[in-house]
């Protein structure tokens, strides 16, 4: 790959891509669900709120950030007066992305965490609450454990999300211009100009390999537990 200059750029931005979904999206998805697991006042609101973008394709997604970060008439600049380019300097397009994607991939995560939650046995924070453990203890000592198959999962999510994003960058900038992406690079080559379809291929196939390995792990991990 020394040979073909974008693809190491492209690799630190896949894993930028998954260290923010997963050290960010997936803590406030959790805390999120965690609220909403308390069935307080108007949560279906709030949860229907969380879950809108979820069902929103990446391109959408990128569609409607569009009107937040456009230099001319987007919100932001609108707000603080500035004439930044968001998705267009490549100072700040990745990071730019980066809190588009969390906003879908957050309330995905809330969704996964929140179904765990409702399967947790109630006697046990019943144990715990009759023992003067806190909420917290409670959680990170009993509850957290207890959703060991939704970490995993979670996991698994994010490596798999970080690998297959592809329609945000390409609305953006066809994945050009600090925003390449392993994703981008298959189909530049592929259906691109230069029409290198095995070079495309071969990108295509690291991603597969990598993939394959999160999954194996995943897998493996639900077996045994299914053995037990």
């Amino acid at each position: 790959m020394a040979r073909y200059p974008p693809f190491w750029p492209a690799v630190r931005h896949n894993l930028s891509w998954l260290a923010v979904t997963f050290f960010i999206s997936t803590p406030l998805g959790m805390f999120l669900a965690v609220l909403l697991d308390k069935e307080m006042r108007a949560s279906r609101v709030y949860q229907t709120a969380f879950d809108l973008p979820v069902v929103l394709s990446l391109a959408l997604v990128g569609f409607i950030w569009q009107l937040i970060y456009s230099r001319d008439q987007g919100l932001i600049n609108g707000l603080t007066g500035s004439t930044i380019d968001w998705y267009g300097d490549p100072t700040y397009n990745l990071w730019a992305a980066l809190v588009a994607a969390c906003w879908r991939h957050t309330g995905y995560i809330m969704l996964l965490y929140l179904a765990g939650l409702k399967g947790v046995d109630p006697s046990l924070r019943e144990a715990a609450r009759v023992d003067g453990a806190s909420e917290r203890t409670t959680f990170f000592k009993i509850v957290f454990p207890v959703l060991a198959p939704i970490n995993i999962i979670v996991l698994v999510v994010s490596v798999i999300e970080a690998l297959r994003a592809f329609d945000l960058v390409w609305v953006i900038n066809k994945g050009r211009n600090g925003l390449e992406l392993i994703a981008t690079l298959v189909t530049q080559n592929i259906v691109g100009e230069a029409s290198r379809i095995g070079f495309g291929s071969a990108l295509a196939t690291i991603m597969l390999l990598i993939s394959s390995v999160f999954i194996v792990i995943y897998l493996r991990i639900v077996m045994r537990e299914q053995q037990r």
